[in-house]
């Protein structure tokens, strides 16, 4: 095959890279409707909304209160918490007390149901929740108002799950600010294209469960078969022949200040579980940073015969193109923006492929503060960590 040859073929394979990029914007922007577009009736059937806690936030107490502030009229709050002297604690009675009005609980202890301590953390609010209706919800998700109309106003006949991508907000400082390039127009607008394309996925952060059905499955044991609960959800309900659906106005998880040591953790850490847990669709996600395609199609035109100049703007462009539909798309929604955001996104464009191949070279993460090394579940196992 001629170097021409090959030129044309990496020209038009990064080509439809690129398109494919603008192509899940387009669907993320048709699929979101901008928060405080729709407003909706509450469901007559009553919720147990259960909170895993562990450790004071930065927003914890408005987090809280968001939670006791739902405009739904029947729910309970069930808060778990493994160690009864977190510092939490305090602070989750202390909200209690101060609303008397909303069937709350508080448990205490921690169920070893599987090596993720979130998981475990969670099992006793499952167990004690009285609701058919349960959402599994994360301390830190700032929930609307009308969080749990949301929930269930996404489940259809053939839903098997309802979650929502986290959403980041209340960025300070620029390493913030590319944790919201990863979360807003990457991570989410891509988890609704999935969904489009009938592969949705779940996202542990809200998860709505019809509690009969996932008990149909082993509970909420059978979350324990993945490395992470939101990819044993994901295949427990294809499992069911049923489909993970989305929120379609997703929930903000207020991110405050970060730094870049924190961004590259939690980004590995959830790289090497997706690595771990789906192979096939880890693979090409390299192909999500736009500085890829863009390189790509620079490089497959100079091979071309077009001239070094014209082949990097063609590359910038593609660039451009691409971050300014990013940018509409987070505008749009209503979604934190900035003018630094250009440079947010070009820093998580380089960042991604980095962390593509440090998640096929390593094992190591780092969950609540627990040092684990991940691999794949052996046949006959029981855990996929290794401690």
């Amino acid at each position: 095959m001629t170097e021409l040859a090959i030129g044309e073929i990496v020209l038009i394979f990064f080509k439809a890279v690129a398109v494919l990029n603008l192509c899940s914007i387009a669907v993320a922007a048709f699929r979101v409707r901008r928060r405080g577009v729709t407003a909706l009736q509450p469901h007559p059937d009553p919720v147990s909304v259960v909170i895993p806690c562990r450790g004071i936030e930065a927003f914890s107490i408005e987090t809280l209160n968001a939670a006791f502030a739902l405009d739904y009229p029947a729910y309970e709050l069930i808060f778990c918490v493994a160690d009864a002297e977190d510092p939490i604690v305090p602070l989750i009675r202390r909200t209690i007390g101060e609303s008397p009005g909303i069937p709350t609980r508080l448990l205490i202890g921690d169920d070893h149901i599987s090596d993720n301590p979130k998981l475990n953390n969670c099992a006793k609010g499952w167990n004690a929740a009285r609701h058919d209706w349960v959402v599994l919800a994360d301390s830190n998700v700032l929930m609307p108002r009308d969080y749990i109309q949301h929930l269930l106003s996404g489940w259809r006949q053939t839903s098997g799950l309802v979650c929502s991508p986290p959403i980041g907000g209340r960025a300070t400082g620029f390493w913030a600010l590319v944790e919201c390039a990863f979360l807003n127009t990457l991570q989410a607008r891509w988890q609704y294209a999935a969904e489009a394309s009938g592969l949705g996925f779940a996202q542990g952060k809200s998860m709505l469960w019809r509690r009969p059905m996932l008990n149909a499955e082993g509970a909420i044991g059978a979350l324990a078969r993945e490395i992470a609960e939101d990819a044993a959800a994901t295949k427990v309900v294809r499992g069911m022949g049923r489909h993970v659906h989305l929120v379609d106005q997703p929930f903000v998880q207020p991110l405050g200040r970060r730094s870049l040591a924190e961004i590259w953790s939690r980004q590995i850490r959830w790289a090497r579980l997706r690595r771990v847990t789906f192979a096939l669709y880890f693979a090409p996600e390299i192909l999500s940073s736009a500085l890829v395609p863009a390189l790509g199609v620079g490089f497959g035109l100079a091979a071309v015969g077009f001239n070094p100049a014209a082949s990097l703007l063609a590359g910038m462009g593609i660039l451009a193109v691409t971050y300014a539909a990013e940018s509409m798309l987070g505008a749009a929604k209503g979604w934190q923006t900035s003018w630094w955001m250009p440079f947010a996104l070009l820093t998580r464009d380089v960042l991604i492929p980095v962390v593509w191949i440090a998640a096929w070279f390593g094992v190591k993460v780092v969950w609540q503060g627990q040092a684990m090394k991940v691999r794949r579940r052996a046949e006959g196992t029981e855990s996929p960590f290794l401690a």
